[in-house]
């Protein structure tokens, strides 16, 4: 797809500009079409055509299996990162004495699922990040015989710093330690390979980078992992025979699906499905080279203005987002942005900016004029 076409997509550059994916993202046309069609078909027809959404909830699960190097059988669809990370936490066999260990920069979906475990006993210890960064060598060092689970955002919310998964995951594995990865900040931006490593859970939800709905997201647990978890939530559809509804098979599903415990929420899987065809159409790759181009001219201007880049600007580290601070009265800066038509984050003390592939350099240009204005005002 062209620039053009790909900016096509995105009504919402005819009203502002949107540099806040990181938090919730705007629709694609694709998405609001998807939305729209299913509505009209049940409207017009009930569930005459009940089996071709099953057939696209399968669809789906491969798209969402594809762009995480995955298969369909590992995946779930669930509501939410939080419900994927909790499928986890609530379905290992623990111990009291067992620990897992996290970074203490955290989005709180990755921190109370495992506090709620202290009742078993379970131990939870922080990683503490340096300068927004988790440091490899600190995080092994939390480690002992009794982690069961190292688990980590593959970007950080706020940081935007970008984990060294597979250097986590190749160590998670010789330990013998089951490794979760919150990736909501990272898929559709960065590429993902579960295998490559060494992932046992990855959760995400799509409302972000993804660029579907809220509500929605995937949950993607190994083969080797999936008798390691207990469903601690289980329904019709938890068992191998779902629509056989009235013989009684306490059997589990074999796959992942064992963990869709009931009806699914069908138009979000719809919606998911067509964000997921764009990711594909253009590749994760392409997407990953536009973001970091962008971002590289965005922590270029904030440099020459003398503001404070607090994300990493090490290759390697780098994500789609970028955190910034400065003399500048970040309380009343997002007022100024939205009366200006544009989205952005504050919060924590620092201004975030988390551009997506459709964005524009003219757009960053516009941004640092209003920030001078801003600034200038103060």
């Amino acid at each position: 797809m062209t620039p053009e076409k790909i900016r096509q997509e995105f009504p919402v550059i005819e009203n502002r500009i949107f540099f806040d994916h990181a938090k919730v993202s705007p629709l694609p046309k694709r998405v609001r079409e998807a939305v729209k069609a299913f509505v009209e078909d049940t409207s017009a027809f009930g569930t005459a055509h009940y089996a071709d959404w099953m057939g696209k909830v399968e669809s789906v699960r491969a798209s969402f299996a594809k762009l995480i190097n995955a298969s369909p059988d590992e995946v779930a669809f669930v509501k939410n990162t939080s419900e994927g990370i909790s499928i986890v936490a609530n379905g290992i066999d623990w111990k009291p004495g067992d620990n897992v260990v996290i970074p203490d920069i955290e989005f709180p979906a990755n921190v109370y699922p495992w506090w709620n475990l202290k009742r078993l006993g379970v131990e939870t210890r922080f990683v503490h990040a340096v300068g927004g960064r988790v440091l490899f060598d600190d995080l092994t060092a939390c480690v002992d015989n009794r982690t069961r689970v190292v688990s980590v955002s593959s970007v950080e919310c706020n940081s935007g710093f970008r984990t060294d998964l597979n250097r986590i995951g190749a160590f998670c594995k010789e330990e013998g330690i089951l490794f979760c990865v919150d990736a909501i900040q990272s898929l559709g931006v960065l590429p993902m390979d579960v295998k490559r490593d060494h992932i046992d859970f990855l959760a995400a939800d799509g409302h972000k980078w993804l660029l579907s709905v809220e509500g929605l997201g995937g949950f993607y647990i190994s083969s080797d992992a999936m008798e390691k978890i207990r469903p601690a939530v289980v329904g019709w559809n938890s068992m191998v025979n779902p629509f056989d509804f009235m013989s009684y098979d306490f059997t589990l599903r074999p796959t992942a699906a064992r963990f869709e415990e009931g009806s699914f929420n069908t138009m979000s899987i719809q919606a998911f499905g067509a964000a997921l065809s764009l990711f594909h159409e253009v590749g994760v790759d392409k997407i990953e080279k536009r973001i970091m181009r962008l971002g590289d001219k965005i922590i270029s201007e904030l440099e020459q203005r003398n503001f404070k880049v607090l994300n990493s600007v090490i290759p390697e580290e780098r994500s789609g987002i970028i955190s910034f601070t400065g003399n500048i009265n970040l309380k009343v800066l997002p007022g100024f942005m939205a009366e200006n038509q544009v989205s952005l984050t504050v919060r924590d003390g620092m201004a975030r900016l988390s551009p997506h592939l459709y964005n524009s350099e003219n757009e960053i240009e516009r941004f640092f004029e209003l920030l001078d204005r801003f600034r200038a005002g103060s």
